[in-house]
C-alpha cells in the first residue's frame, strides 16, 4: 500500500490593513476584513450626482437620417426598378434596414449608406454631422 504524506497543517496568510476597514474575528487564527461603509445606504458628504442627474434637462436622442436621404433612396430605387427586398438583397442586409433609411428613422452607418450608392449607381445625400 503507497502512503502519500500531505501536509494539513494551518496556513494563515495576512496583508497590512487597509484603512477604513476593520477586523473581524469568525474564528480561530481567521483574519476577515469588512469596511465600515460596505452595504450601507447611506449617502457619502460631498456627494451630488443625483442631484446633477435630476437637474439635467438636455434631452439625448441619436442622430437620424431624415426624409431627404430617404427619398432620394426611394426615387434611386424606383428608377432601377428594384424593390426594397431586392435592394436589401444587392446589399447583403435585411429589407428592415432598408425600410428604416427609406423611411428616415435609421441612425446613420456610412458603410451601409455606400452600398447603397453602389448597388443602386448614384450618389446619395450624407446626413449633415452637426448637432
Amino acid at each position: 500500500m503507497d502512503s502519500h504524506n500531505q501536509d494539513w497543517s494551518r496556513v494563515v496568510m495576512r496583508s497590512k490593513n487597509p484603512s477604513g476597514s476593520r477586523k473581524l474575528e469568525s474564528g480561530p487564527g481567521s483574519s476577515a476584513e469588512r469596511k465600515f461603509t460596505a452595504g450601507s445606504n447611506t449617502k457619502a458628504s460631498g456627494d451630488s450626482s443625483m442631484a446633477k442627474l435630476d437637474a439635467e434637462t438636455d434631452v439625448l436622442a441619436h442622430k437620424k437620417v431624415g426624409l431627404g436621404l430617404g427619398k432620394a433612396i426611394q426615387q434611386a430605387r424606383s428608377a432601377k426598378g428594384m424593390t426594397q427586398a431586392k435592394l436589401a438583397q444587392a446589399i447583403n442586409e435585411k429589407p428592415a434596414v432598408v425600410n428604416t433609411y427609406e423611411n428616415g428613422k435609421a441612425i446613420p452607418n456610412g458603410q451601409i449608406i455606400v452600398k447603397m450608392e453602389r448597388a443602386l449607381g448614384t450618389k446619395l445625400p450624407r446626413p449633415s454631422k452637426k448637432k
